[in-house]
């Protein structure tokens, strides 16, 4: 029998396991895996929760309020953090292929449909497609999730801008609840006076320069043309990577399918992130969709501003 019931939704899912497949093979890959996911499960009832399922490498859960819904989200980050609790066989602590597991969650609250031990409804879209614009180790709640935190939690929220999700027609007001490591940083640097922190950023492609003051940060890179700074070409994905301040610095976060690839001046070296994040500094070069050495890529160039500059 279906019932319904006003819940909130968290949807987890842990990134890099390919990876791990490849590098440690099928068993013990599933075998750190799957002790992986049951440690984040865990998390779950022991703060008021449901789980409703698993989903590979990562799970579905509900929970009756929002505060214990973000509780288990803070508490599955550190849980994973502490990735030495279930590390492989054979593999020292410094070499611990888990640390390459990155989480990712999305929460959202509204009516559900409960039938058979599943969960249907609007929430579950919204948290299960929010989920593919989070950054690595970050949590995004959508507004009605912030608005009925307490104000103390609040305070390690940041607003993001309006997503558009696949299949919805309006946007949907997010929030980023960063790592605990990202926000003892943000705490750190603004106690820190004179720190040199930046200005903004300045971005250019195909003739096109434009300058961002801190204040119009967040920036999200893409095809759409309700991107902050738009690249109009079809390898770049319609939301493809999101430039924010987080901590005193300026933090890329790719959001796409083919990947952001970041090349710094003066460096042969390319970084390649896949739903992951790294910290644009001095000037260099973004690849959309490709590296930046292939002509056929995107390209896009940047210059961290400082203050004042």
């Amino acid at each position: 029998m279906a019932t319904i019931k006003r819940r909130v939704v968290l949807f987890a899912d842990l990134r890099g396991s390919t990876a791990l497949y490849e590098t440690l093979g099928n068993a013990q890959a599933t075998t750190l895996v799957t002790r992986s996911i049951t440690a984040l499960a865990r998390r779950v009832p022991a703060v008021g929760g449901q789980l409703v399922k698993t989903l590979g490498d990562g799970l579905m859960a509900v929970f009756p309020t929002v505060r214990s819904a973000v509780m288990a989200a803070i508490e599955m980050h550190e849980t994973l953090s502490q990735d030495s609790a279930w590390a492989p066989t054979g593999h020292s602590q410094g070499a611990d292929p888990a640390a390459r597991l990155q989480l990712q969650v999305a929460v959202a609250s509204g009516e559900v449909v409960e039938v058979g031990g599943d969960c249907f409804g609007d929430a579950v879209n919204v948290a299960a497609r929010l989920l593919d614009h989070a950054g690595d180790n970050e949590t995004l709640i959508t507004r009605e999730v912030y608005d009925e935190l307490p104000w103390e939690a609040r305070t390690r929220l940041r607003h993001l801008d309006k997503v558009h999700l696949r299949g919805r027609v309006e946007p949907v007001d997010v929030y980023l609840l960063a790592g605990r490591d990202a926000d003892t940083a943000s705490t750190q640097l603004e106690s820190r006076m004179g720190i040199n922190e930046p200005g903004g950023l300045r971005l250019g492609w195909n003739g096109n320069a434009q300058a961002f003051e801190r204040s119009q940060l967040p920036l999200i890179l893409g095809r759409s043309t309700t991107c902050s700074f738009r690249i109009d070409d079809a390898r770049v994905s319609r939301a493809h990577a999101r430039i924010d301040l987080m901590g005193g610095s300026l933090q890329l976060t790719d959001l796409s399918i083919n990947g952001t690839f970041v090349r710094f001046a003066g460096d042969e070296g390319v970084i390649s992130l896949r739903r992951a994040a790294c910290t644009l500094h001095g000037t260099g070069a973004l690849g959309l969709g490709g590296p930046p050495t292939n002509p056929k890529t995107p390209i896009l160039t940047f210059t961290v501003l400082q203050t004042g500059g």
